[in-house]
């Protein structure tokens, strides 16, 4: 009210895929309802980490957690694929929305300086490797995060208001294999009996990349909102 604060600054609110997809949601839904000017990133490693690696609406089908088990009771998460978050907050008309990762980090930039721009909430989504919870090689973090790419599990994209499209050049996917197999919350598919877990992972993400294809070539001339 005196005028000391400058009225042109950005508000960015960062949280995990728990707070984000669950326990926060109402929050945040109501943040891009509303219209209020934020950046809000999240850092998805698919699990409530700092508390014990328990499932979240982020863990994706099959991955062990500490309650999602893989025994001879279950094979990891059990209820259904993953919640997808960008498309959510895409359809609450939030001006840009993104997909990103840690191991893409000129892409972040590109997209956190859009988001800065653009007049109204924003969101993006970081894929963020956690090497305990998904158990491999703390060096290999970055390596991950680009294998969750190449394999299209983590397309990079956003939404740009309306406007559905790619963020990179997109080539022939590697097996989506290469992304399970060095992950020990994965091990149980390449066990006996695991071979229709990483089928239904091939044919889920394979879906999953032609629905975002349709959007982007539905959305290159007319904004889908």
């Amino acid at each position: 009210r005196k005028g000391k604060i400058d009225k042109d600054f950005a508000i960015i609110a960062v949280g995990g895929d728990g707070g984000t997809y669950d326990i926060g949601f109402q929050a945040l839904s109501g943040m891009a309802e509303r219209g209020h000017k934020v950046l809000y990133v999240c850092y998805d490693n698919e699990a409530y980490m700092n508390t014990g690696i328990q499932r979240s609406g982020a863990t994706p089908l099959g991955a062990w957690t500490s309650t999602s088990y893989a025994g001879s009771a279950q094979a990891g998460k059990r209820e259904g694929w993953r919640k997808d978050m960008v498309a959510i907050m895409a359809a609450h008309g939030s001006p840009y929305v993104a997909q990103s990762t840690v191991g893409h980090w000129r892409d972040y930039i590109s997209k956190v300086q859009k988001a800065l721009e653009a007049d109204g909430p924003t969101f993006i989504a970081v894929l963020a490797p956690c090497w305990r919870g998904w158990r491999f090689k703390s060096e290999d973090v970055v390596e991950i995060a680009k294998l969750a790419v190449e394999t299209n599990f983590w397309p990079l994209y956003e939404v740009d208001h309306g406007r559905w499209q790619f963020s990179g050049p997109q080539r022939e996917p590697k097996p989506i294999e290469e992304f399970l197999k060095p992950q020990g919350r994965f091990a149980h598919f390449f066990r006996p009996g695991g071979e229709q877990l990483v089928e239904t992972w091939r044919e889920q993400v394979a879906l999953k990349y032609k629905q975002l294809q349709a959007r982007v070539e539905a959305s290159k001339e007319i904004a889908i909102y």
